[in-house]
C-alpha cells in the first residue's frame, strides 16, 4: 500500500493474515544504556498497536475500545458508531477542513471511542483514486492530533459502501428523502461491518511521525474510571 507523505505522519498496512492470531503486545523495545532514560523506538509493525478488530479477535471476551467509522465525502461525511457488538448510524456532517476534524476529535471525546475508521476511495480494480489523496490528507492531520490523546486512525478500502448503503435503506422502508439524508452514515455503517467481519484485513494505520505521539498510541487512551463494558450507553437516535 502507499505510504502516507504529508503532515508528519507515516502509513503501515495492515494486510497480512498471519497478523490475526499474533499474541497482544503493546511494549516498546528499550535501548539499554547506564545512567540514561530508555530510548523511544518507532513502531515497526501494525500488530504493535493493533485494531480493535484484532483485539477482538484475539480475545472474544473483550468488550474494550470503541470505534468511529467514518465516510469522508466532498461535502458530507458519515459518522457511525461501534460499541460491543453493535454498529449504528450517528450523523452526518456537513463541515470542511480544520472545523470537520475538530468535530471529529469531539464526538471521539463524548463517544468514548479510542479508534477512527476512515473509508479510503478505490476504484473497482482496487487502484487509489484523486479523492484517496484528499483522505490520506484529512487522515495525516487527524492522526497527529488523536494521537495525544491515545487514540488511532486506520484508513480501510470504502469500495461499493455506499452502494450497499442504499440497498439497505431501500429494504428497510425508507423513503428517498430519508435515504438522500442518511446515505453517507449508513455507509459509515457498512465500513464499520467490513472491518469488524474480516478482523481488521486490509485496514492501514496512520502513524505520526513524531515518536513521543506514538509512545502515546502504545500506551493507549486513558481509561475512565466510570466505564463499564457491561453497560453500554445508549446511542443517538438517528
Amino acid at each position: 500500500m502507499s505510504s502516507l507523505q504529508c503532515l508528519s505522519s507515516m502509513a503501515i498496512p495492515f494486510g497480512t493474515p498471519k497478523y490475526v492470531n499474533t499474541p497482544l503486545v503493546l511494549c516498546l523495545t528499550p535501548v539499554r544504556s547506564r545512567n540514561y532514560p530508555l530510548a523511544l523506538r518507532a513502531a515497526t509493525s501494525i500488530d504493535e498497536i493493533p485494531p480493535n478488530a484484532v483485539r477482538r479477535k484475539i480475545d472474544p471476551n473483550w468488550r474494550g475500545g470503541f470505534s468511529l467509522g467514518v465516510d469522508l465525502g466532498l461535502s458530507r461525511t458519515g459518522i457511525a458508531l461501534s460499541k460491543g457488538y453493535t454498529v449504528k448510524p450517528l450523523t452526518v456532517l456537513k463541515s470542511r477542513g480544520q472545523k470537520l476534524e475538530t468535530k471529529l476529535l469531539e464526538i471521539a471525546e463524548e463517544e468514548e471511542v479510542d479508534e477512527f475508521i476512515i473509508g479510503l476511495p478505490r476504484s473497482s480494480d482496487g487502484k487509489e483514486t484523486v479523492q484517496s489523496n484528499k483522505v490520506r490528507s484529512v487522515a495525516g492531520r487527524l492522526a497527529v492530533q488523536a494521537a495525544d490523546k491515545g487514540w488511532r486512525v486506520y484508513v480501510l478500502d470504502e469500495h461499493g459502501t455506499s452502494t450497499e448503503a442504499s440497498d439497505r435503506m431501500i429494504v428497510m422502508g425508507l423513503k428517498k428523502s430519508e435515504r438522500q439524508n442518511r446515505e453517507d452514515a449508513y455507509a459509515a455503517v457498512i465500513l464499520l461491518e467490513r472491518y469488524f467481519s474480516t478482523q481488521g484485513l486490509g485496514a492501514e494505520i496512520i502513524l505520526p511521525k513524531s515518536l513521543d505521539l506514538q509512545e502515546k498510541i502504545k500506551n493507549g487512551a486513558v481509561v475512565d474510571p466510570d466505564f463499564s463494558p457491561g453497560k453500554l450507553e445508549e446511542y443517538y437516535t438517528f
